[in-house]
């Protein structure tokens, strides 16, 4: 998620290492150990009502093992470590601060948002690849199912990669080609913050659904060329996977204590402004400069040499359940056209209602939620001139946050496609 102004969760027990934040988070100096899995055993997510003094609110944050999930202008999500989640709670009565208990064991959600997989998943790789949408999925399932498609659909497919990231990943992509010589050119990428795996489990649906079952999506496949990248941060979303799991950044060892830069604050658009940090140790810290990292430079440059004809630009993020619009640097500057993307995105809010029947809010992400400056969003209108760029923030609305248990991948990724068709019809009238 895009969130700002968070601080991150410290090594305040042997049982709970620091998950990071989304947003400006500060942790405390200790390397990260790559030979443990870290584990959040009795630690809380509380939604707490911002509608009361600001400060009493700020000084929960005091605490570095304290962690803001995300939020808006009415409530927030706080991770709490097991060791303070009892005063903290206490604090909060004391100051009539009304708040409820999201997830009571953020360990025990973790254990249970990954389905073991059955007999049937695990010979499901017989078809060629191992990817279910019932559970969520390895780097490696994920690049198999694109080599997969590209074999499979040679006329169709075509797959490649952008660059290399930090650790010399691959960050590949799949070019989805209608065949038409005329066709505009939509873009569709996840996984820029790592443990939002709702996020490239989402893309790859997306990616089935426009190869695998073109035929029932032929309205949008038939004179648009989509170009997607299912994960920009492939260090970090099998850092989440093998070590920690609330890991946010990519991997960069600019710094051996607060390794990693978040990439959705390393974009070269207004870099640098509202909603960034220049200390390694917080979870929105920008980098070095505009794309100082692989990731982002890779993926903008890929972005630059196909922008001919670009009209959509769709990135998908985890919690919150939004539809936003830039420009979300600062609180006042609005695109030209932003009231017919705002059209465009309202459109898409009703047919995700009507495919699943989740709410999804509509607006500008400065004002809806908070600045944050060096986005992809922001990028893609500013420097790209795509003129419908978007950032969707998926399910759920704090119940789960970042745990979204497996089952509902499907019924997230089907609400997704309903936003890309309403998108994609726009991208045709342009």
């Amino acid at each position: 998620m895009k969130w700002g102004l968070l601080l991150v969760l410290g090594l305040a027990s042997a049982s709970v290492a620091r998950p990071e934040s989304d947003g400006e988070a500060e942790s405390g100096p200790s390397p990260d150990n790559q030979d443990e899995r870290v584990s959040y055993e009795g630690a809380q997510v509380i939604q707490v009502d911002t509608n009361t003094d600001k400060e009493i609110i700020e000084s929960i944050f005091k605490k570095k093992e304290v962690d803001r999930w995300a939020g808006n202008r009415t409530h927030m999500d706080i991770f709490v470590p097991s060791s303070l989640a009892s005063e903290i709670k206490t604090f909060l009565m004391e100051k009539n601060v009304s708040y409820s208990v999201m997830i009571e064991d953020v360990q025990r959600a973790i254990d249970v948002e990954n389905l073991v997989e059955t007999d049937e998943d695990e010979f499901a790789g017989r078809k060629g690849h191992k990817m279910t949408w019932k559970s969520y999925h390895s780097l490696e399932d994920i690049y198999g199912y694109l080599d997969f498609l590209a074999e499979t659909y040679p006329s169709q497919v075509r797959v490649g990669s952008a660059g290399n990231s930090v650790e010399g990943r691959p960050i590949k992509y799949i070019v989805i080609s209608s065949g038409n010589p005329n066709a505009k050119k939509f873009w569709i990428d996840g996984g820029i913050h790592a443990r939002e795996w709702i996020s490239p489990a989402t893309v790859t649906y997306i990616i089935s659904e426009l190869v695998e079952n073109r035929d029932n999506n032929q309205q949008i496949a038939s004179d648009i060329d989509y170009y997607i990248v299912p994960v920009i941060n492939p260090d970090g979303y099998e850092y989440t996977r093998r070590y920690q799991r609330l890991w946010r950044k990519n991997r960069s060892r600019g710094n051996y204590f607060c390794p990693g830069v978040d990439l959705n604050r390393n974009w070269g658009y207004k870099w640098g402004g509202l909603g960034t940090s220049n200390e390694n140790c917080r979870e929105i810290y920008r980098g070095t400069g505009p794309f100082s990292e692989p990731e982002t430079r890779s993926v903008s440059n890929f972005i630059l040499n196909n922008k001919n004809d670009m009209k959509g630009f769709i990135t998908f993020h985890s919690y919150g359940q939004y539809i936003l619009l830039p420009y979300g640097h600062d609180y006042n500057t609005l695109p030209p056209d932003f009231k017919e993307m705002e059209r465009v995105g309202r459109k898409a809010a009703l047919a995700i209602k009507s495919v699943g029947g989740a709410t999804y809010q509509v607006g500008n992400s400065a004002k809806l939620l908070y600045p944050a400056a060096g986005g992809s969003d922001d990028w893609a209108k500013g420097v790209a001139g795509i003129k419908y760029a978007y950032t969707i923030e998926l399910r759920d609305q704090g119940t789960y946050g970042f745990t979204l248990p497996a089952q509902y991948i499907i019924p997230t990724a089907k609400e997704a496609m309903a936003a890309v068709h309403t998108v994609a019809r726009a991208v045709q009238e342009s």
